[in-house]
């Protein structure tokens, strides 16, 4: 397994190297970094253009703008922001909002996805299986900032009034200046993730539990399911061992691309109840054009796409072992 690993890590290096080529040229072309300075009225004196062009190193090559923007990234300069802020620990401040938010959502819609998946195979044709297609078609079709809006609406406002006081928070990842203990904070923190956490987590779960029904019921008719029945197996070892065992594989693979898409979601999520997390720092890089926060921004999400699908081929080989020797 420890082979199988390093092999996997090594493919992984330029994956990361192509990335943030493709993210840096994709900057690099996005719009002009001086538009704000330039456009301003009255006009901004030119050497301070120029001073905010030599800060940003546009006034060099594009390959050596390149190398320097990686090495510093390498070492964990990420530069400043137009405003002065060092990047770095803004961007690690917003992605421990979100990540929260993410980790949370993706972890409720597997389990989610696979306990649906797996009772509308078995229980094919049946209200069970109607009902959880009926679910899976509504949230499927259902935007996430529709979703959103609709949690809020009916169901924190409702409910906070139902019980006469702020149970489910509808704005914000944290209340501000609160004191008190770890319970109390740890409680606050529950109180504003429960609405996000659940319309990002319905809509994944949706696309994911219908592809697990599928490939759970391809694999109930196979060859060597028939067999193990024949065989006399439990009907709970038959489902466990081996249906539900390679019926996961297929579904590790969709989860792991779609970890792209569960960040897009966050970020329409984050700015229906107004977290200040990843979104809103994209949403700041792009009206500003800062050229620091869009590409530490890309970078560190890349890096954690490829890291997902890291983690999904790891899983394919305990699901699988003849992968390892692939």
């Amino acid at each position: 397994m420890l082979s199988f690993i390093i092999r996997r890590l090594l493919i992984a290096i330029p994956l990361v190297l192509l990335s943030s080529v493709l993210v840096f040229l994709l900057v690099a072309n996005s719009g002009d970094p001086l538009a704000d300075l330039k456009g301003r009225n009255p006009p901004v004196p030119e050497s301070t253009i120029e001073a905010r062009e030599r800060q940003l190193g546009l006034d060099k090559p594009l390959p050596t703008r390149y190398v320097t923007w990686l090495g510093n990234f390498v070492q964990g300069d990420m530069g400043k922001s137009i405003r002065g802020v060092e990047v770095r620990p803004l961007l690690w401040q917003r992605l421990k909002v979100t990540l929260r938010m993410v980790v949370l959502a993706s972890i409720i819609a597997v389990i989610l996805a696979i306990g649906a998946g797996v009772l509308s195979a078995v229980k094919q044709y049946t209200p069970t299986d109607y009902t959880f297609t009926f679910l899976g078609f509504l949230f499927l079709s259902m935007p996430v900032f529709w979703l959103a809006a609709l949690l809020k609406e009916y169901g924190a406002i409702r409910l906070n009034a139902l019980f006469g006081e702020q149970v489910v928070y509808t704005v914000g990842a944290e209340t501000p200046n609160l004191t008190g203990s770890l319970g109390t904070k740890l409680a606050d923190w529950a109180g504003h993730l429960i609405l996000p956490t659940v319309a990002l987590a319905l809509i994944s779960f949706a696309a994911w539990s219908r592809y697990q029904r599928a490939t759970m019921l391809d694999v109930l008719g196979s060859d060597y399911i028939r067999l193990a029945r024949a065989k006399g197996l439990s009907r709970s070892r038959v489902m466990t061992r081996h249906a539900l065992r390679n019926a996961l594989i297929p579904l590790v693979t969709v989860v792991a691309i779609d970890i792209g898409a569960v960040f897009g979601g966050a970020v329409i999520t984050e700015k229906v109840f107004a977290w200040q997390g990843m979104g809103a720092l994209l949403v700041q890089g792009v009206e500003t054009s800062d050229v620091n926060i869009l590409l530490a921004w890309l970078m560190v999400t890349s890096v954690l796409v490829i890291l997902f699908n890291l983690i999904a081929d790891v899983l394919y080989a305990v699901l699988d072992p003849r992968i390892r020797y692939g």
